[in-house]
């Protein structure tokens, strides 16, 4: 038996966390994943890095990716115990933007006082992803001792309740 996660449960888990590794897959056909930052709007993440990235490059050739975000877990006062992370995964599309196409508040927010740097923003972009289908969890809103237990800790959520797959659908009309 998973366990019954609600899409709303699952982002605001991603909304706590800041660290993610995003999947990418190169020109050569190659996987490739790296670490990034990222900041949540709109249920889009968004990720901070420079114009000529091979990031950037990877995701303008090819905009399917895959986000993985670990939640570290401890056991207070115990902190040399080793617990696995939890953890959210999920697929999605990405698209490169350039600083001038992104609302300030939001460059404020990934870039933080660099982001009033006009030399540095010139030579930075960022990458918006898009999670699609469902979230696959591990470990997420469960005790450490249920972790233990597979068919306990796994769990999946859709990326976005009917309602809002259905506005989203709405606000992306043409016209």
């Amino acid at each position: 038996m998973t366990i019954q996660l609600t899409t709303e449960q699952v982002w605001q888990a991603i909304e706590k966390e800041l660290f993610a590794v995003i999947g990418m897959v190169t020109a050569r056909n190659e996987a490739r994943t790296v670490g990034v930052v990222y900041v949540v709007r709109n249920h889009k993440l968004y990720i901070g890095t420079d114009t000529d990235s091979w990031k950037a490059r990877h995701v303008a050739g090819n905009p399917h990716v895959s986000i993985t975000i670990p939640i570290a877990k401890r056991i207070p006062f115990m902190p040399w115990i080793k617990i696995p992370a939890a953890t959210i995964t999920f697929s999605g599309i990405a698209r490169v933007l350039e600083p001038d196409e992104t609302p300030p508040e939001l460059l404020q927010a990934l870039f933080r006082g660099l982001a009033n740097d006009s030399s540095l923003m010139a030579n930075s972009c960022l990458i918006e992803v898009t999670p699609e289908k469902e979230f696959v969890t591990y470990g997420v809103g469960m005790p450490l001792l249920q972790m233990r237990y597979p068919e306990k800790a796994r769990g999946r959520a859709a990326v976005a309740s009917n309602g809002q797959e259905l506005l989203e659908r709405i606000t992306h009309l043409p016209g």
